[in-house]
């Protein structure tokens, strides 16, 4: 489905002013790029025990690539949900009456829908983190 910006496809689209560049910077750093970097990290720490450590290890660097992929997924997932805070369909949402303003923006502009933390995610995260913590809680317990 083909999102609009202010009329404009999402490659065409040009921020009307500084505070929405920055706002949309902002956004783009909290949702695309903290789920992402933390995968690379993950994946990071797998490819340097698979290198550096005794092939004993091998299974627990294997499990840190299997949660690098993982949050990957999840990244994808997070970031597909934030394209859409500023599409035209999307800037007419119900909420708006429903913003609570907290003291100092009373006139601010308001950009996009208001921020909801994206709650199954963040279940989802904790889950796949704490399923991966017990496994390499036995896979050292083995050792």
């Amino acid at each position: 489905m083909t999102r609009l910006y202010r009329g404009h496809r999402a490659n065409s689209f040009v921020a009307s002013d500084i505070n929405e560049l920055v706002e949309i910077r902002a956004r783009q750093r909290t949702f695309y790029g903290a789920y992402s970097r933390t995968a690379l990290v993950n994946l990071g720490y797998s490819l340097t025990i698979l290198r550096l450590f005794d092939p004993r290890f091998h299974r627990v660097g294997l499990l840190f690539a299997i949660l690098g992929g993982l949050m990957y997924i999840i990244a994808f997932l997070r970031a597909r949900k934030s394209w859409h805070d500023y599409a035209d369909r999307e800037v007419n949402w119900r909420s708006r009456q429903k913003i609570i303003k907290t003291v100092g923006q009373e006139g601010a502009r308001i950009f996009g829908p208001p921020f909801v933390t994206a709650g199954w995610i963040v279940v989802a995260v904790s889950c796949i983190v704490a399923a991966v913590e017990i496994a390499l809680l036995v896979l050292i317990l083995e050792l």
